[in-house]
């Protein structure tokens, strides 16, 4: 079962700007240690990886019901990928009781998350899964 549907559109170029101006400031108060070794790790593409990950999390919190508001903080969610270079979600403080809070009893929450780039935007879908724990 579906439990929330998150998108969101960011401007690369925006995103940019912004680094530009608040340099650490903004990237320690919006991003993961991982999420900004991840962006460094890409020289030709650090504004548009940020940019994905701020697209991420602002979907993710419309998956979650909230925006961002309620308590919920950027760090509350982070984009990590897997070996293949899937991304995936990961939750935790406000936002990870948020989404304990939604998840139906005998079920478990799966975040699925893409994400996709073609400058001058960058975008993020998430979907918020509801599974059913089988025992066995």
């Amino acid at each position: 079962m579906i439990l929330g549907i998150g998108s969101d559109l960011a401007n690369i170029d925006r995103i940019e700007a912004t680094l530009a101006r608040y340099g650490d400031r903004f990237r320690n108060r919006v991003f993961t240690e991982a999420e900004q070794s991840k962006a460094d790790s890409r020289p030709h593409g650090v504004a548009a990886t940020f940019a994905k990950r701020w697209a991420a999390k602002e979907a993710c919190s419309k998956a979650l019901g909230t925006g961002l508001r309620m308590g919920i903080a950027w760090k509350d969610m982070a984009v990590r990928n897997l070996e293949t270079g899937q991304p995936v979600m990961q939750v935790t403080g406000w936002a990870a009781e948020r989404l304990r809070a939604m998840t139906p009893e005998g079920h478990e929450a799966v975040i699925h998350v893409t994400l996709t780039d073609d400058h001058p935007w960058a975008q993020a879908f998430v979907v918020i899964e509801a599974r059913p724990v089988t025992k066995g």
